[in-house]
């Protein structure tokens, strides 16, 4: 897949503006290639995005996200999602997994990530939905990040 494939953007586009009401993108007059274009290129938040694998790979990550995590996108879409972030304590990430499976996302979400540095940070005020194509398959699930923070 390429960064600004019109296709996989109508896939995150869609299913984030079915369960939460609003576009990913500000002008919802641009072509789909536009928006798949400003998302990858402009979008002043962090996308990422992984399959439905038993050990979840990321298949997009913006450049935003890119440059977040320190991963270039042929790095990125090869890494197993797990890995951008420390294993949460399992009760909690059980009730997260619960509650995006439950509502289709989760908005608000704060968490420690790391970047390919080893370095630890913050993400914050983060969206996780869940990918369904308009055929009702699942496709995996996609991150917004808006803020991120360090940790001291």
């Amino acid at each position: 897949m390429q960064p600004t494939d019109s296709d996989f953007f109508t896939l995150l586009d869609e299913s984030y503006t079915r369960l939460l009401g609003t576009s990913l993108v500000p002008d919802r007059d641009m072509s789909s290639a536009e928006a798949a274009r400003w998302l990858y290129e402009d979008a002043p938040f962090g996308i990422l995005a992984h399959d439905t694998q038993a050990d979840p790979v990321f298949v997009y990550g913006n450049l935003r996200a890119q440059r977040l995590f320190g991963y270039t996108w042929n790095e990125l879409t090869a890494l197993p999602s797990r890995l951008s972030a420390e294993a949460p304590e399992r009760s909690e990430r059980q009730a997260f997994l619960e509650q995006v499976t439950r509502d289709g996302y989760v908005d608000g979400y704060r968490g420690v990530r790391v970047r390919k540095t080893g370095e630890r940070f913050w993400i914050e005020r983060a969206t996780v939905w869940q990918l369904f194509d308009r055929d009702g398959v699942y496709r995996g699930q996609a991150a917004m990040i808006p803020h991120v923070s360090d940790i001291a």
